[in-house]
């Protein structure tokens, strides 16, 4: 069954390049050239991934991404120019699970592609009935895929739901951002340990009262981050 991707681009060249090259690998592909038509393709229809252009006409790239995260997690790969700021991108309130710099070689795209479906269609395996967590006031809840804190759901994205559930499994155990990169991204993942960053980051904000004195998530310097109940 080929997988279903979005591309979004206002320059039709590289999104005719990137749909050919994609094609050829048996995937299905839609395109949409500004961020409403991207918004509403993907309230319509349902996509494994989603390559998003943060420059487009109408809604930019992270507003798209913002209110895609309001009603899916779809896994959404920005394509940026050199030089934006990766922080602001894979940002709290956007919600994007990597990034990729243009120009870029269509190679190293479908590799990243590639890489965070596997690892998508890896979670969609059902995990066993009735696999909840508490520590403390935080409630992970892994087959519904859904964190509360004090009574009060979290929404968090696949990345970080992914990211927080391997840390209370294996509490008090030290990951270094490598090894979280290759289990959450995947082995093969080409990406840059500051996505790890970042994405800590981002759970922090949404997850500890003090992001900066945490509870749960907690960095050991020069290390890696552990989940301390």
């Amino acid at each position: 069954m080929g997988k279903k991707v979005l591309v979004v681009d206002d320059e039709k060249l590289i999104v005719k390049g990137i749909r050919f090259s994609l094609e050829q690998d048996d995937m299905e592909v839609d395109c949409a050239y500004d961020g409403e038509e991207a918004v509403n393709m993907a309230r319509e229809n349902s996509y494994d991934i989603i390559l998003l252009d943060l420059m487009l006409p109408k809604l930019d790239g992270l507003e798209v991404c913002q209110q895609i995260r309001e009603f899916s997690d779809v896994p959404i790969i920005m394509l940026t120019a050199k030089g934006e700021d990766m922080d602001k991108i894979l940002g709290l309130e956007y919600g994007a699970d990597d990034y990729i710099t243009k120009p870029f070689n269509i190679l190293e795209v479908k590799a990243r592609l590639k890489a965070i479906m596997r690892r998508t269609s890896q979670r969609s395996v059902p995990e066993p009935a009735g696999k909840i967590v508490e520590v403390g006031d935080l409630v992970l809840d892994c087959e519904g895929r859904r964190v509360t804190i004090a009574g009060r759901e979290i929404n968090l994205t696949a990345k970080e739901f992914d990211l927080l559930e391997l840390l209370v499994f294996n509490p008090n155990k030290v990951y270094s951002r490598e090894t979280l990169l290759s289990t959450v991204w995947g082995y093969d993942y080409p990406g840059d340990v500051r996505t790890v960053d970042v994405h800590i980051r981002r759970l922090r904000e949404k997850i500890e009262a003090n992001p900066s004195e945490p509870k749960y998530v907690h960095t050991k310097w020069g290390v890696g981050y552990y989940f301390q109940h």
